[in-house]
């Protein structure tokens, strides 16, 4: 089981998605016991138990979160499925998303998902045009 990843860069333990549950769960004023009877997956029916989350929330070892618990969790607490995904890929796996502060990028990336390859292609061109990649972009 893991809990914590060291930061790549710094070397500390890296608590985002910990961070995240608990600081959402207080700012919706849930008690672990309602938290879990929201924390459904609608697809599956997958439960996240109480218990789970405050072993999370309080730096005790748990099993990385599946797919099914991460939408189990969006349920609960209302954010978007990729923010829970990038939180959890921090915390356990040591995964750093980088974003252009704005969050212009990120959005960028969600709508490129629904082009085609083509069109991702054309895109690509474009942004080369305007930004020619360096010699350690090539």
């Amino acid at each position: 089981m893991t809990e914590n990843r060291p930061d790549a860069e710094t070397g500390a333990e890296t608590t985002e998605f910990a961070d995240l549950i608990r600081e959402r769960r207080a700012a919706l004023g849930l008690s672990l016991s309602a938290f879990e009877k929201r924390s459904i997956d609608p697809v599956t029916g997958a439960q996240v138990k109480s218990g789970w989350v405050y072993r999370l929330e309080t730096g005790e070892s748990v099993i990385p979160p599946r797919t099914a618990q991460l939408r189990a969790l969006r349920e609960a607490t209302g954010l978007p499925l990729h923010q829970l995904q990038d939180a959890a890929a921090a915390q356990f796996f040591g995964i750093e998303r980088v974003w252009a502060e704005s969050g212009e990028a990120s959005a960028l990336v969600r709508r490129t998902e629904k082009l085609t390859e083509d069109q991702r292609q054309q895109l690509l061109r474009l942004i080369d045009a305007f930004a020619p990649p360096g010699r350690d972009e090539r």
